[in-house]
């Protein structure tokens, strides 16, 4: 009995310490508009490599992947691609980890010409 109790406990204590794991988030973005090339700063929480593998510009039908030129817990620095239209755009980053997710990030990027 008191073995299975604390097997219980181990459990419970596991998964709380997984679900308070905090997720990356993107709160602003510097310029907030740019054109091919230009090289945006994101800042945020938890934005270091194993918590974002990779980032996207999307506008919805289309996700465009960037190229990150730094990459740190707060900051993510990356150049807007070539192969990118014109118009505003959201960043989605599919997360590290085991149980790798897309998410659409809430700050956007105007796509200039």
């Amino acid at each position: 009995m008191r073995l299975s109790v604390i097997c219980v406990l181990a459990g419970v204590a596991s998964l709380m310490v997984w679900a308070q794991q905090a997720s990356p988030r993107m709160i602003s973005v510097d310029p907030p508009s740019g054109k091919q090339g230009d090289l945006i700063a994101v800042t945020g929480e938890n934005l270091q490599k194993d918590q974002v593998a990779k980032v996207f510009l999307t506008d919805g039908k289309n996700d465009t992947p960037v190229e990150v030129t730094e990459q740190t817990a707060t900051t993510i620095k990356f150049k807007i691609p070539e192969k990118i239209h014109a118009g505003r755009v959201s960043l989605l980053i599919l997360t590290g980890g085991a149980a790798p997710q897309y998410l659409e990030e809430p700050v956007k990027i105007e796509i200039q010409q």
